[in-house]
């Protein structure tokens, strides 16, 4: 089994920065694809950004790309998410998702990461 633990979340002003973390234990990080998720009240979880098991080829959704930067530490087990610029529409609960690899694929609908994190909250207040 995988267990996943986000932190970093909290309360903002809009054109802050916020660092999420994902740290990932119980099997090999470097075998996993990791992507972040989000939902924010009353609207169903979205993709957020995704990347591979070796740290390249990162996903964004439209919504975050050139505010948000996904990374990871492979000898740290961890994956990050660098949210810069937020808005009140950023508010949300970040998930992060671990998806078992054989490849450099990175994908970006839910249905394919096999393990979740219960989540951090991200509050951006205008």
């Amino acid at each position: 089994q995988v267990q996943l633990v986000e932190s970093g979340g909290g309360l903002v002003q809009a054109g802050g920065s916020l660092r999420l973390s994902c740290a990932h234990s119980g099997r090999t990080f470097s075998n996993y694809a990791m992507g972040w998720f989000r939902q924010a009240p009353g609207k169903e979880r979205e993709f957020v950004a995704a990347v591979n098991r070796n740290g390249g080829r990162p996903q964004y959704a439209d919504s975050v790309k050139g505010r948000f930067t996904i990374s990871r530490d492979n000898a740290k087990n961890t994956v990050y998410l660098q949210m810069n610029s937020l808005k009140p529409e950023d508010t949300a609960d970040y998930y992060c998702a671990a998806h078992l690899v054989y490849s450099d694929y990175v994908g970006r609908r839910q249905g394919e990461y096999d393990y979740w994190g219960q989540g951090t909250q991200v509050t951006v207040s205008s």
